[in-house]
């Protein structure tokens, strides 16, 4: 993953080539958490997501060479949120009129009447990209660290640790605690500005 996911337009134009599986392979792997997450979140069961996410990437191979990138008629991100939407929403629709295989009629009919927990659909799909993005960008750069200065900004950032706290955890100073922190940090915005697909 030396080459950091090489994403941007360029990875969307390869996605055109079939043969392209470096391309694929990245794609999956920044995409492949976030649709399948969002199935989860919808309601899915673990098998009905990971159908549900060959599907999408189906229906985006398909697609692919005659994509064209124009980012004045939205992102690509969008664009796959759209088409993750309406892929649950289908099967949703195709759940109802098939017969449940267990549950009492009056617990699924008082399930299905509850509201939506879920208000804002597009949000959470952007804040589960945002959190693939860091486990990935976070994985790439970890090499590039020494363990104290990971741990620190792990300690520091991730886990909402005081910088006192995590300087005697680690026997260092409370100044080496947030300079590892403003290091890592601003590797990984680097790294994620890199990722960035639009």
């Amino acid at each position: 993953m030396g080459d950091a996911l090489l994403t941007r337009a360029s990875l969307l134009a390869r996605l055109g080539d079939p043969q392209d599986s470096a391309a694929w392979k990245q794609f999956v792997e920044l995409y492949g958490s976030l649709v399948y997450g969002f199935a989860r979140q919808r309601g899915l069961q673990d098998a009905d997501a990971a159908d549900l996410t060959q599907e999408v990437f189906l229906a985006v191979s398909q697609g692919a060479s005659r994509f064209k990138y124009d980012p004045k008629q939205g992102t690509f991100r969008g664009w796959l949120f759209g088409l993750t939407r309406n892929k649950i929403a289908k099967f949703l629709q195709r759940r109802r009129y098939q017969p449940v295989g267990s549950g009492d009629t009056n617990a699924n009919r008082r399930l299905e009447e509850q509201p939506d927990p879920e208000p804002d659909p597009k949000g959470i799909w952007e804040e589960e990209y945002q959190k693939q993005l860091f486990r990935l960008a976070a994985a790439q750069i970890r090499d590039n660290f020494t363990d104290s200065t990971w741990r620190a900004f792990w300690a520091t950032a991730v886990e909402g640790k005081s910088g006192a706290t995590v300087a005697r955890d680690l026997g260092l100073s409370v100044g080496a605690v947030y300079v590892a922190r403003s290091r890592v940090l601003a590797r990984l915005a680097e790294q994620i500005q890199q990722m960035q697909p639009e």
